[in-house]
């Protein structure tokens, strides 16, 4: 089992995951504000007191907070979190008003917001194309190739050679997609349609549960069906093609995320799986620890989880946002202010309390609580 690595080494591995990665989403919604116009009064990449900074030509101010764990960008007329016209923004002169946020057609609006998002699945959708292009593409069919005795598998009726076609419901092409649904779902029953020959079949079984230790000694569960694939199959991927395979692969992860947050939701997967700020840093050292395509690959993992996570309908994020801006759409006049003020309070408490929780699930992952509990007992 290879050492964890120091904490300089992990600080500083979070910081080349992170500070790219929020620079580059505050970056999408900036590149948007300025063409339609917008001035961006300061661009912030983490919070806090500024450490360093400069002023351009645009008036724009960049900066660097102390705490680098986010960022923002602050466009001109956008003095409430809501986003909403103020009495202050009223009073600005006409030429001066003309270039705020608010100012701007509800289409412009959501672009500006939806680019910070966008700009993270564009940089997995790129890093995954190079991977893909580096390294080909693993397209092993479905073909079952062995069946573990007394396996979910041997109870579904799978024998060598059969084809699975299904699993959950969920069509399956290759054995990495059967694969990645399984592990997702350890002690779930699932159904399993599969081909023999001419005739399709189908059976039902409940996946095994496998508790896996990485070299770093984090352990998982993970469900296994408990079949071996057969003949591999890999394939060399063109320049055309990378792009469309970097889409594919992070819509395949993106789905994963919306499965597992929906196990949660409905108490299939435990809250204590989700980490925070504190796991995130120590994966990042790790990975950076096992060399830089690993690294790079996290990278593109955690850029698809802000997206991701910006997305959601969750006051003070861009998703937030945006199912304000299609609620407005729809009513063709803007939602009430103080339904606003209101919801994005609320928004505001949820997001703090999360991060609770995910920093209390990162110091128990450490052993903390455990630790405490062994010197008051």
């Amino acid at each position: 089992m290879i050492e964890s690595p120091g904490i300089l080494f992990t600080v500083l591995a979070f910081a080349l995951v992170i500070g790219p990665l929020v620079f580059l989403h505050e970056l999408g919604h900036y590149l948007a504000g300025r063409r339609f116009g917008v001035k961006a009064e300061v661009f912030s990449v983490g919070f806090g007191r500024e450490v360093a900074g400069y002023t351009d030509r645009h008036g724009t101010r960049w900066k660097f907070g102390w705490l680098p764990l986010g960022g923002y960008v602050r466009f001109a007329g956008d003095m409430n979190p809501a986003s909403q016209p103020s009495q202050e923004w009223l009073q600005l002169p006409p030429e001066e008003r003309a270039r705020t946020f608010q100012a701007k057609k509800l289409w412009q609006r959501a672009i500006i917001v939806a680019a910070g998002p966008v700009a993270n699945f564009l940089v997995a959708i790129l890093i995954l194309a190079a991977f893909a292009l580096a390294f080909g593409q693993n397209r092993t069919p479905t073909v079952v190739g062995s069946v573990v005795p007394g396996s979910p598998a041997a109870e579904a009726g799978l024998r060598q050679g059969d084809q699975i076609l299904a699993i959950g419901g969920r069509p399956v092409e290759t054995f990495s997609e059967m694969a990645q649904y399984t592990q997702l779902r350890p002690g779930e029953r699932v159904s399993v349609a599969y081909q023999r020959g001419s005739q399709q079949l189908s059976g039902e079984a409940v996946l095994a549960t496998r508790l896996e230790r990485d070299r770093f000694g984090n352990e998982f569960r993970i469900g296994q069906l408990g079949v071996g694939p057969g003949e591999p199959v890999h394939e060399p991927v063109g320049v055309l093609e990378a792009p469309i395979v970097g889409v594919t692969m992070t819509a395949d992860i993106v789905r994963t995320m919306v499965d597992g947050l929906g196990q949660i939701i409905t108490g299939r997967r435990s809250v204590e799986e989700l980490g925070g700020p504190l796991r995130m840093a120590q994966i990042s050292g790790q990975r950076l620890v096992l060399g830089p395509t690993e690294f790079v690959f996290l990278i593109a993992l955690i850029s698809i989880n802000l997206g991701f996570i910006n997305l959601l309908p969750v006051p003070m994020l861009d998703g937030g946002h945006l199912f304000f801006y299609a609620v407005e759409a729809v009513r063709r006049r803007p939602v009430d202010p103080q339904v606003m003020e209101w919801a994005f309070r609320g928004g505001l408490a949820a997001i703090f309390a999360l991060m609770l929780l995910v920093t209390l699930n990162d110091l128990g992952a450490f052993g903390v609580w455990k630790n405490l509990a062994g010197l008051i007992g």
